[in-house]
């Protein structure tokens, strides 16, 4: 028996098994068996056989069990198999998809067609879990549909639905997208209106999804979408639209290229409803969304990609057509925004011409878009003159061996003569130097670029940071076009007094324009030098500026070579030939030193030891990864540093001398290392910083950080007042010590090294107990300070009272930076709590008011002593180290300060405490259970807000008893209360809710005091500013209104009071309507000064009867409250 009658035997339900075993030799890539060929080689009567044989089969099979049951079989063994079912049914549709592929005209298929019908009514059934036979089945009405048999729009519709579906369900959808594009046409079988919207909702989501945009397959869909149904067209169009914001710029590119690959194929109706409602709407949006909306930027590049295909006959007819319209009559509104979109979009565009036209309305068409850029130029608003001139420049680029030269002199010359100085807008002048740069791209351009940009020399003065940056990035790009000569253009002088005193910002541009001027890295080495020495000598601080940021532009062997070669050239001026290592051992560097620089100038040389400086640091990290060349460069160097330091002795190389000894070894240096730190020993105390400052870097550099702070241990513990046996100890050994203590140098020390963060570093590396030791001394001064506290006169043996503070003010420091240092434990925490208690136990008793025994400097000293302390305790706060015990106690010191009788003074210092503790807690936590004893949070925050009440009714107090003293009390406190509260209006709800309560309170007391004061009605006057309102009401309110959040807090709380009837009296309201004029003056917060009024004015009126029985003064005051209501409510 032969294959083919053996596999036509086998397609029935007795012999399945026979079937389902061709059917795995078939898909087993290595038996010869193929379906494919088998079917081929039967006659035509034997394929008709084998096809009702195949309908039979499954029909019998899904008789037996239908797909609806096939999941909850497969749970369970029972009789029919359900897996040999799905065998059974993927067997028959492979070898009816194979049946398709050999089917021939004039054969029947109504076998297959039946086939077809009972695989469709599977499909549309089939568990999730039969993906594989699912895909089979979508396989064989594809290819059914292709073949245009019977009925192919019944399967070509629901596997074109599958596969849609299919196709946002993968990960990988790229094949269900390709199987979707050959199905596409299945689309114009249905009808747009007629058919259900799930299609509808599906098509949509093909429009939206990032995988068919970026798709090739997927993108040819979405075109043929726009010509599926006219009316579909601006639905798809106001889908993208809804999306646009979400894309990057990438997606709108694919976009773009949709659209115009829709526009090129579409004809008739389509086309006209492409062009009217899809890209016309583009540049409709273009040029009247806001320049901030999120959906301009990205409209404006898929306008950007329609102009960019200009060119082409219906490219330039269309823009044309659909510019006309709306395009011109834009650049002449009113509203500025509308203008300056459009100007982009015409100049971008230009020339928007119609090539249907002759050549002479051609040209005379283009004329009329030259003379509207040139008065686009001379729009009123700086940001249309902007755009204009950007405009303009990139019509010039493209088009300037088009355009008549008059043309191009005259928009040269608007540019460069008007717009460049345009005296108002900074912008203005920026955009010409940006756009410049791209007129320069144009060769064509440079000849008269070249005679005209000398007269822009004076920009590079420009009072706009920007500006000058702009015009430096111009003259960058000048010389890189080889356009002119930038030096012709902006004097070298100029360009160095620049450079010396400018921005970082500016200052990189003119390194990057000098530098092959300077640092000619092609050039022998003598050259570099001499190119140095002759920047130096043009200007000393621009050179040293250029060679900060030289190490950018070049590489560090270079820069170490530029080192070595003024190392040389240093040599020579000596006059000493160089080292004896170098003339035996270097011909080069000999010949090198022959011929220095002329001149023995002392600025010179001591400017050239500046650069070695600079240029050391700037590469001293690479030096560091190159042990052998920085051993190299320490020897050189080492070599001639101690007849260096015989040399120059002046005070300006000095300085760079011992910066370059800092940054060596002190091996390298071993004469002057011995004695830096017997310098600092023997230092004047009342030396200038330039003294001291190198000594003390060399010495943290070298790693002898220890021995100047033992020294300053020792001169701190010394300088401390002895008694008894302790004193004669000390006058002994006073005797036998040749320097005498100097407390005063010891703190200028200590201020130094805590002050910049490398020898900070390397003082807090030190191990615990020399900082330990030097942290007990600090806190021995505190006897002193109590000393002068309790003091009448001045005890000429007792240390002055601003080293005392001093040196209490670096142990409350050390305390801070000992207690980030350690990884647990709070002992310095511990350390600063005792220091809160000896200020309040000690020093706070002398703020009071004077008796016969005190002193008014024992009162400024107790203030100081408290601010200091509260001053590093607030950076302590500021920086994280602070736990909750350590707030408490520092807010209760706040408290007891403030309850002391001059606790005033320390206002401005309390109120940065208050910010800090804040800040320090978040809102989340308090969130769960406000009300709970237990959350520290909570009563952290409840103590803050009663200090910040008392601290208002102090400078209530202060205002009414002195009121000169207060209005200066008020005005140093107004940083902090606008910290404090801009802070606290971040929370919103208890317990700080109740500062703007206190706020509000004070300011409504204030001023209903002074209503109530009123005798005449002449005297009932809104106030306009906060001018015009009381001192602490003035105050109070311009730091509310210096922040829109925290006026739109403060109304919140206003809002709140009223409707609570907490304020209900005429003069209270007539109050509050006074506070809310102020606030409508400063135009801030509309919308809560508005919900403010309206409770007011349900309050208002109860006093309208009331105030017409009443006096002339209740009747206007009623009667202006009701006015000034009115203003507020008409907003």
């Amino acid at each position: 028996m032969s294959k083919r009658e053996a596999f036509l035997d086998g397609v029935c339900k007795e012999n399945v098994e026979d079937f389902l075993r061709f059917i795995q030799l078939h898909k087993d890539k290595t038996e010869p068996f193929d379906v494919e060929e088998v079917v081929q080689e039967m006659s035509r009567e034997q394929r008709l056989a084998l096809w009702r044989r195949l309908e039979t089969l499954l029909q019998d099979v899904l008789l037996e069990l239908p797909p609806q049951r096939w999941e909850e079989h497969m749970q369970q063994e029972s009789a029919p198999d359900p897996k040999q079912v799905v065998a059974v049914v993927d067997g028959v549709t492979l070898v009816a998809t194979t049946s398709l592929k050999v089917l021939q005209d004039g054969d029947t298929y109504d076998a297959l067609l039946q086939i077809a019908h009972r695989l469709h009514d599977v499909l549309v059934s089939l568990p999730e879990s039969q993906a594989h036979l699912q895909l089979h089945i979508q396989t064989l009405f594809e290819a059914w549909w292709k073949k245009g048999l019977q009925e192919r729009e019944k399967f070509g519709h629901v596997t074109f639905l599958i596969s849609l579906q299919k196709s946002f369900t993968l990960q990988k959808p790229g094949a269900e997208i390709q199987r979707v594009w050959s199905l596409h046409k299945v689309l114009l079988t249905l009808d747009y209106e007629l058919d259900n919207k799930q299609l509808t909702d599906l098509l949509l989501q093909c429009v939206q999804h990032p995988t068919y945009i970026r798709n090739d397959d997927g993108k040819r869909f979405l075109v043929f979408l726009f010509s599926w149904n006219v009316d579909f067209i601006w639905v798809i169009h106001g889908t993208i639209k809804n999306q646009l914001q979400f894309y990057n710029k990438g997606m709108i590119s694919q976009i773009s290229e949709i659209y115009f690959r829709a526009w090129k194929k579409a004809s008739g109706a389509f086309l006209e409803k492409i062009e009217n409602s899809c890209i016309q709407d583009f540049m409709q949006n273009a040029i009247v969304l806001h320049r901030a909306s999120p959906v301009h930027s990205k409209v404006r590049q898929i306008m950007s990609y329609f102009h960019s295909r200009k060119g082409c006959h219906s490219v330039d007819k269309m823009l044309f057509d659909l510019y006309k319209p709306i395009l011109w009559k834009a650049l002449s509104v009113p509203n500025f925004e509308v203008r300056a979109n459009a100007t982009l979009l015409f100049t971008e565009a230009f020339p928007i011409h119609d090539p249907d036209q002759t050549n002479t309305e051609i040209d005379t068409n283009i004329q009329k878009q030259l003379d509207t850029a040139m008065s686009l130029l001379d729009d009123p608003h700086p940001t249309v003159r902007s755009n204009a001139i950007l405009g303009v420049c990139k019509i010039l680029a493209k088009c300037w061996e088009l355009l008549p030269p008059g043309v191009i002199l005259d928009f040269i010359k608007k540019l460069l003569m008007e717009l460049a100085a345009d005296c108002s807008s900074p912008d203005v002048r920026c955009s010409v130097f940006k756009c410049l740069t791209l007129v320069l791209d144009n060769p064509l351009s440079h000849a008269l670029l070249e005679k005209l940009l000398p007269n822009l020399k004076y920009s590079l003065h420009d009072n706009s940071e920007k500006v000058r940056s702009a015009f430096l990035d111009m003259l960058i790009k000048v010389k890189a076009a080889r356009a002119a000569k930038f030096w012709d253009v902006c004097n070298m002088d100029h360009l160095l007094a620049r450079l010396a005193i400018d921005s970082p910002s500016v200052s990189k541009r003119i390194v990057e324009l000098l530098f092959n001027s300077f640092f000619p890295v092609n050039e022998s080495e003598k050259e570099w030098c001499c190119r140095c020495v002759t920047l130096i000598q043009m200007n000393a601080m621009a050179a040293r500026k250029f060679y900060q940021l030289a190490h950018k532009h070049t590489a560090p062997t270079n820069i170490i070579k530029l080192m070595l070669a003024i190392r040389r050239l240093l040599n020579g001026y000596i006059q000493v030939g160089g080292d004896l290592t170098d003339i035996n051992h270097s011909n080069k560097e000999n010949n090198t030193v022959e011929a220095p620089p002329p001149g023995h100038d002392p600025t010179v040389v001591s400017s050239l030891l500046e650069m070695v400086v600079i240029l050391w640091r700037s590469v001293e990290k690479a030096l560091k990864q190159n042990e052998e060349a920085h051993k190299y460069t320490t020897a050189k160097f080492g070599s001639v540093m101690a007849k260096y330091f015989q040399v120059f002795k002046d005070e300006r190389s000095t300085a760079p001398l011992l910066q370059m000894a800092s940054l060596m070894p002190p091996a390298a240096v071993p004469t002057f290392s011995c004695g830096v730190l017997s310098r600092l020993r023997r230092m004047d105390p009342r030396a200038a910083l330039a003294q001291y400052c190198h000594l003390l870097d060399c010495i943290c550099s070298w790693g002898q950080t220890a021995d100047v702070l033992e020294l300053v241990t020792d001169w701190l513990s010394e300088a401390l007042p002895k008694q008894g046996k302790k004193a004669a100890k000390g006058r002994r050994v006073q005797i036998l010590e040749t320097v005498e203590a100097k407390p005063d140098l010891a703190l200028v020390y200590l201020e130094y090294l805590f002050s910049h963060t490398s020898a900070q570093e390397k003082v807090l590396a030190l191990c615990q107990g020399p900082l330990k030791q030097l942290h007990t001394i600090l806190g021995k001064w505190k006897s002193v300070l109590y000393t002068h506290l309790g003091s009448t006169t001045e005890d000429p043996e007792l240390p002055g009272v601003e080293t005392a503070l001093n040196a209490f003010t670096f142990h409350v420091r050390l305390s801070a930076h000992l207690q980030h240092n350690l990884t647990e434990g709070r002992d310095y925490l511990l350390s600063l709590e005792g220091v809160a208690g000896w200020v309040a136990d000690r020093v706070l008793p002398f703020l009071k008011h004077l008796n016969e025994n005190d002193t008014e400097k024992s009162q400024q000293l107790a203030a100081r002593i408290t601010e200091s302390f509260l001053s590093v305790c607030r950076d302590i706060l500021l920086v994280g180290l602070a736990d909750d015990t350590f707030k408490g106690q520092i807010l209760h010191l706040c408290s007891l300060t403030l309850l002391s009788e001059l606790g005033y003074m320390c206002i401005p210092a309390v109120l940065p405490i208050l910010k800090e503790v804040v800040n320090s807690c978040v809102p989340i936590d308090i969130n769960q259970d406000q009300e709970s004893p237990e959350d520290t949070s909570a009563v952290l925050l409840g103590v803050v807000a009663n200090i910040f009440q008392k601290i208002i009714e102090l400078l209530a107090r202060r205002l009414k008893k002195e009121p000169e003293e207060g209005k200066q009390l008020c005005q140093s406190a107004v940083p902090g209360l606008t910290d404090f509260l801009q802070v606290a209006q971040t929370w919103g709800k208890a317990p700080l809710s109740g500062v703007f309560s206190t706020v509000f309170a004070a300011i409504v007391v204030e001023k209903r005091h002074l209503l109530q004061k009123i005798t005449h009605p002449e005297e009932v006057i809104v106030p306009q500013s906060v001018n015009d309102m009381p001192p602490l009401s003035s105050i109070l309110l311009s730091v509310v209104l210096r922040s829109p959040s925290v006026t739109g807090a403060f109304l919140s709380e206003v809002s709140s009071s009223l409707d609570s009837e907490v304020i209900s009296s005429l003069t209270e309201l007539a109050a509050v309507l006074h506070v809310l004029a102020v606030v409508r003056h400063s135009g801030r917060s509309k919308g809560d000064l508005k919900r403010a009024a309206v409770s007011v004015q349900q309050q208002i009126h109860s006093h309208a009867v009331s105030s017409v029985d009443g006096s002339d003064i209740q009747r206007v005051i009623h009667a202006s409250s009701v006015t000034t209501l009115n203003e507020i409510l008409e907003l």
